[in-house]
């Protein structure tokens, strides 16, 4: 199947193809016949599946068409948890929509210039993809109009919620036209999301994903460290041994991404932090110097764990767990883009292997435990698989990455040299594969 079966108009199918697009996911297949049709959606889908493209490409068909209200407000409104997903998604819809000359989208987040964001919503304006915070500001002030509004899209609802949005969400929801086309787009639709979505659709149709549980093309590893400073000796080898492009590490405090920014810049690596705490100018500009390959390796808290699509992402290194499993999924997702293939390695302490288990839940399948020679740890945490999950052994499976190969057999970790950060190119670690089209996100 090509976009061009879909239904979509031949501008949007001609800006697919100039981007390296041919065929839709699954999702897409799904879910854009549907909404052209005018039809409310209920979607699940796991993150990476193109869920963004499965709601812009309808979006942008309508920009198509003859408004049939007036004023300057949207005709279509985004809702999305974070600034970064909110200006990806903006992102998105200006390549997709190339070659729709008038088309006019803004975006409204936080940290960013209320008089910009004033003066842009002062014209007329065809898309805004906001976060529900500062969308509410703007609507407090009577700066938004949704007197023509024709379609609400909800990205990434349950992370809506997990942030504490649903009233905000509701009060959006209510200033909207009752004949708007509705949306919702979610890793879930069970409890809360399920039960809100009951409330904004109408007759919607429910499209559920299959969550692929080959994994695409990420290998997954999990290391145990004895503590914190053990930690940081894993990563340094980590860092050492692998080969890659550019990397994100996880931490799961704003200081913690700052001190191990700063001591990976001490070592002599290109590397930036990325929190919520940060100024906007500074976190886009720390976006852009990563997109452009200026920074090669970020150290982000959970606010990066969506939005952020940089293909040359090869490593990804969950320094910290995440503090809820899904996030997990997200996290990891950042690699293995583009149809490029990545390494995603997890480090947990041994008193943290309860933490483990609910990911391995939540994603049913065990992680390969690894270990680097010299470095394993003295304490190991219970045996036993949580029920459901089963082991898959890594992902894309190459020959059973770095958890079964045997010190000193000149494979995994053992047997390289460890004097100082290895440049992309000098082979081992993760390999990139462009055998498969870029999809559209």
């Amino acid at each position: 199947m090509h976009f061009s079966d879909l239904g979509l108009p031949e501008p949007i199918v001609q800006a697919l193809t100039k981007s390296g697009y041919e065929s839709p996911t699954d999702v897409q297949a799904e879910a854009i016949p549907a909404a052209l049709l005018g039809k409310d959606l209920l979607v699940s889908a796991q993150t990476g599946s193109g869920k963004t493209a499965a709601f812009l490409l309808p979006a942008l068909t309508k920009m198509g068409e003859r408004s049939k209200g007036s004023g300057n407000g949207p005709r279509v409104l985004v809702l999305t948890p974070t600034r970064e997903l909110a200006s990806q998604v903006e992102k998105n819809a200006q390549v997709y929509g190339e070659h729709l000359r008038w088309l006019r989208t803004v975006t409204l987040v936080g940290g960013a210039s209320f008089g910009f964001q004033t003066r842009a919503l002062s014209r007329p304006v065809d898309i805004i993809v906001a976060t529900p915070g500062r969308l509410m500001d703007h609507m407090r002030s009577g700066r938004v109009d949704f007197s023509r509004l024709e379609m609400l899209i909800l990205d990434e609802a349950d992370r809506m919620l997990d942030m504490g949005f649903i009233e905000d969400i509701e009060t959006i929801v209510a200033a909207t036209p009752a004949d708007r086309q509705t949306l919702l787009f979610s890793a879930t639709l069970d409890g809360t999301v399920g039960r809100m979505a009951e409330k904004m659709t109408r007759s919607p149709q429910r499209i559920e994903i299959a969550r692929k549980e080959d994994g695409g093309s990420i290998e997954e590893h999990l290391l145990y460290a004895d503590d914190n400073a053990h930690k940081a000796r894993l990563l340094d080898a980590i860092l050492k041994e692998s080969d890659f492009e550019q990397a994100v590490v996880f931490s799961a405090t704003k200081i913690g991404s700052e001190e191990i920014a700063d001591k990976l810049s001490d070592m002599g690596y290109s590397a930036a932090c990325l929190h919520g705490d940060m100024p906007q100018n500074w976190r886009n500009r720390t976006l852009n110097d990563l997109r452009r390959g200026r920074i090669k390796i970020l150290v982000a808290t959970d606010v990066a764990a969506r939005g952020i699509d940089v293909p040359a992402i090869g490593l990804v290194v969950n320094y910290d767990l995440p503090k809820q499993a899904e996030d997990y999924v997200h996290r990891i997702g950042r690699t293995g883009r583009a149809g490029r293939s990545g390494v995603a390695i997890t480090i947990a302490e041994s008193r943290e292997f309860h933490r483990v288990r609910r990911i391995e839940q939540y994603i049913k399948r065990s992680l390969t435990e690894a270990v680097i020679p010299g470095l394993e740890p003295t304490r190991r945490p219970p045996k036993g698989r949580p029920a459901g999950a089963r082991n898959n052994g890594p992902r894309r499976g190459s020959g059973g990455g770095y958890g079964d190969r045997k010190p000193g057999s000149g494979g995994g970790y053992a047997g390289r040299s460890s004097s100082g950060p290895r440049r992309s190119g000098s082979g081992g670690g993760s390999s990139y594969s462009g055998s498969r089209a870029p999809r559209a996100e």
